[in-house]
């Protein structure tokens, strides 16, 4: 092509055509089709397998959930939150919540008391599914602290007239909360029960409903409520399963968390499209993934390369059978390409390699097969099927050049039906014309390669996921002794990306930085604390009173270099 044409890639119509299906009719299709097939298993309770499906069983447990979640009074369209690990009580209610007509709202488990305030307020929550615990947190204790009214609730079910009127039902995974139900009598309730209801419930779900909601952060520090439909969901994992070459003889291991669309749909959905087996942990530990890689001969890994990373470290590698791969698949930060090599040798597997943002279902381009190695591993693919992408000015929005960067904007089936209840963000992040403007940098080639090379929007990607620095901000702002908070990304070794905190004092007060990290131990999940904090006088700022950011970064990389701040968090 000329070195003038514009970057702009069709949507191609290679591949699969899209499927109009919903995900409860997807399982309902593999159960039939693949009744005896192992469909999932659950690695849980410290490091326990506690829970193996066929696609029979899988139906059946989640035809049961179902009718219980009908039978409890939660009305089709009303959005029903899960807040827990991976287990296997998240995969069943992925299914049922879709076939019952209601939509899933994914929630970290980490998250603090208000943050999770905001997802219940803003997502008009009616019923919430909670873990009793996480990574020592009390998840019971900390929704009492927020309803005080649940002190007189049994049962789950509670008032309309408390703080979050919507949320009418709670029940609890793995444990006892006395306000709320068990999650294990919710699908006995629904085991004896006519399927009539839940089945006319599931046949009025159209695949262009809303399935779930993921919330995802902007510059602005407020999470958006990502819509994302049965369509855009089933179709995206499928066809990056069809790229990837998935297969009924398929075994993914995988400990990506379920709430990331990395999880419920590249794991879960994928796996279910091509009719392979997913072996889910609850969380990463090295050493129990070698030992299930050893005991079930996975032939795709999922992992985010800190995994990879642990997992090839670890002292005990060279006792397991690690030599069973086909597909060594990562993506959502920075990949190492030397890292990727690393893994092809020890295990085997090819690496693939994915891009995508949760407002696209998620995945926007992966490798293929017909590329070189070189290739493979250090560009992010070329556009699946039915997507269309190009790479526009940031300033006047034209598409640019090939090999030019400019802002990703993507166009198709996988962009997000809008952002739940907010018009006006909806209508910043898409255009008239449909195209869905990213945030992210990129240079697409002619051949369709695409390449991130920096992001538009701030967000720090650590170790996979996603920190938002304006809440990092906001949270050293409440800080009685700090008048300015700027945080920055800086690299990480190990996870790719850290946070990098400045703060400047209120004149006469006093703070280390220490005491700022504690501040934010407090309030916010553990992956979104700064590691690093540095108490300045000022922040560089432009003619216009802007803050220097990109002059901040160099600061933190240049102090980082020679050694003049050092972690504060572990």
């Amino acid at each position: 092509m000329s070195e003038h044409a514009l970057a702009h890639w069709p949507a191609s119509s290679d591949g699969p055509e899209l499927w109009e299906i919903t995900l409860g009719g997807l399982l309902d299709r593999q159960a039939a089709a693949l009744p005896d097939r192992l469909a999932v298993v659950g690695d849980e309770k410290a490091g326990a397998v506690s829970t193996r499906w066929t696609y029979a069983q899988l139906k059946a447990e989640a035809d049961a959930l179902a009718r219980g979640i009908v039978d409890w009074g939660i009305p089709a369209g009303a959005r029903v939150a899960v807040m827990a690990q991976n287990c296997a009580a998240w995969v069943l209610l992925e299914y049922a919540l879709a076939k019952a007509g209601v939509v899933l709202v994914t929630v970290n488990p980490a998250l603090k008391p208000n943050e999770l305030a905001y997802l219940l307020e803003q997502g008009q929550v009616a019923a919430l599914f909670f873990a009793a615990g996480f990574r020592g947190s009390d998840i019971p204790g900390d929704l009492l602290s927020l309803m005080p009214d649940l002190a007189e609730v049994t049962g789950g079910l509670r008032k309309a007239d408390g703080p979050f009127p919507a949320l009418r039902r709670l029940a609890v995974i793995g444990g006892e909360a006395p306000f709320a139900r068990r999650f294990e009598d919710v699908v006995a309730a629904g085991l004896p029960l006519d399927d009539a209801a839940r089945a006319a419930r599931q046949d009025a779900v159209q695949p262009r409903d809303v399935a779930q909601i993921q919330y995802t952060s902007g510059t602005t520090g407020k999470p958006k409520g990502a819509m994302l439909t049965h369509h855009s969901t089933v179709n995206n994992a499928r066809l990056m399963a069809d790229r990837g070459g998935y297969s009924p003889g398929d075994t993914m291991l995988s400990a990506m968390p379920l709430f990331h669309t990395a999880g419920c749909v590249c794991n879960v959905m994928a796996l279910a499209a091509c009719g392979g087996t997913l072996v889910t942990m609850d969380s990463f530990e090295a050493g129990r993934m070698l030992q299930l890689w050893d005991e079930f001969r996975p032939t795709l890994l999922n992992a985010v390369p800190t995994m990879m990373v642990r997992m090839l470290e670890h002292p005990d590698n060279g006792q397991y059978q690690t030599r069973t791969l086909r597909r060594i698949i990562t993506g959502g930060t920075s990949i190492p390409p030397s890292l990727m090599l690393k893994m092809r040798e020890a295990t085997d597997g090819e690496p693939l390699i994915i891009m995508g943002m949760t407002e696209c279902s998620p995945i926007i381009t992966q490798t293929r097969d017909s590329d070189d190695l070189e290739t493979r591993v250090s560009t992010a693919g070329v556009p699946l099927p039915h997507t269309e992408i190009r790479i526009a000015d940031v300033e006047t929005g034209a598409t640019l050049p090939f090999g030019q960067s400019g802002e990703l904007c993507i166009r198709g089936y996988l962009v997000m039906k809008g952002y739940f209840d907010m018009p006006e963000k909806t209508a910043e992040a898409i255009d008239a014309d449909g195209w869905l403007h990213s945030g992210d940098l990129a240079v697409l080639e002619d051949t369709g390669h695409l390449r991130i090379v920096g992001r538009l929007k701030d967000m720090i990607i650590r170790g996979g996921e996603n920190v938002y620095p304006v809440e990092i901000e906001e949270c050293l702002l409440d800080h009685p002794a700090v008048s300015q908070a700027q945080v920055v990304g800086v690299p990480d070794p190990d996870l790719g990306e850290e946070s990098y905190a400045y703060a400047v004092l209120v004149e006469g007060a006093s703070a280390d930085a220490a005491a700022l990290q504690n501040h934010c131990r407090a309030r916010m999940a553990r992956h979104k604390m700064p590691k690093y904090v540095e108490i300045v006088k000022e922040l560089p700022m432009t003619a216009n009173g802007k803050i220097q950011k990109f002059a901040l970064r160099e600061a933190a990389i240049a102090a980082l270099r020679d050694g003049r701040v050092t972690a504060v968090r572990a």
